[in-house]
């Protein structure tokens, strides 16, 4: 073995130093891994049979290290360290064969991370797609709800415009279906004076006074224009074109109202407020 070492040259001898400093550093590497076992087992022979608590968790962990670590010294002491030759060949090989393991390895690694990015980069691509599509359905939604929204008002107001000019026409037709059947009514039943009376005398001032005479249908319409042009003042001086019995008429029924300061004046009765 000294022959060997002289005809080795500085190189070699170098090498030779590391190794034996590398066994030296595992040496006391174990020694301190045994004083922390026996620690660890003091502590054990302390604690007894007692459960763990949460408190003594770390020490349950230490407990499992110490199993490992048993393990390993067991293995390491039945294991002859073999002393690498420390020529150029065996180191090269050696080199080389780590370097392949570690090419492999790392092939391995770009391999799946290269998989893994391609995953991703389909996930993306595909979340991608569904973000435009989303987009897209969003935008046709908000236009739909807009021509919605401009077609409901639109349709609303003209609905509305529609119904009150239908409603509007109807009353006016009702209103003069109502005046024209009213008007017939009062000529049936209310007509002027009859010109042909028997005495002769009060048939002459008849046919003097009904010279201007209107009719109560006429009486009427004079009554209700004014109540509602002139609300204010709703109040329609008799002249002499009313018939005096048709005057008493309306106004001992309720329909026509006199003036509280002023007799000659009447109005019709507000039987819409």
């Amino acid at each position: 073995m000294s022959v060997n070492q002289q005809d080795l040259d500085p190189d070699s001898s170098t090498d030779m130093e590391d190794v034996t400093n590398a066994e030296e550093e595992l040496i006391k590497e174990c020694d301190e891994m045994w004083k922390d076992m026996e620690e660890c087992q003091k502590k054990l022979s302390l604690v007894g049979t007692e459960t763990l608590t949460d408190s003594n968790a770390q020490l349950s962990l230490l407990i499992m290290q110490v199993k490992c670590l048993t393990a390993e010294l067991s293995q390491w002491q039945k294991e002859n360290p073999e002393i690498v030759p420390l020529n150029e060949e065996v180191l090269v090989t050696s080199g080389e064969e780590e370097f392949q393991k570690l090419r492999h390895d790392l092939e391995l690694v770009l391999s799946t991370l290269q998989s893994k990015n391609e995953k991703l980069k389909e996930d993306l691509e595909r979340e991608q797609q569904w973000l435009e599509e989303q987009q897209q359905i969003l935008e046709s939604l908000n236009v739909l709800h807009s021509e919605l929204k401009n077609q409901v008002v639109t349709i609303s107001e003209s609905r509305i415009l529609d119904e009150l000019n239908t409603k509007t026409h109807d009353i006016k037709e009702y209103k003069e279906k109502l005046l024209i059947t009213l008007g017939e009514f009062l000529e049936d039943h209310f007509p002027l004076p009859d010109r042909n009376v028997k005495k002769k005398k009060k048939k002459t001032n008849i046919q003097e006074s009904t010279a201007q005479l209107i009719t109560l249908h006429e009486m009427l319409e004079i009554l209700l224009n004014r109540l509602f042009d002139v609300p204010h003042d709703p109040y329609v001086k008799i002249s002499d074109s009313f018939w005096p019995p048709y005057i008493e008429l309306l106004l001992r029924n309720g329909i026509a109202l006199r003036h509280p300061e002023d007799p000659t004046q009447i109005r019709l009765e507000a039987f819409h407020q």
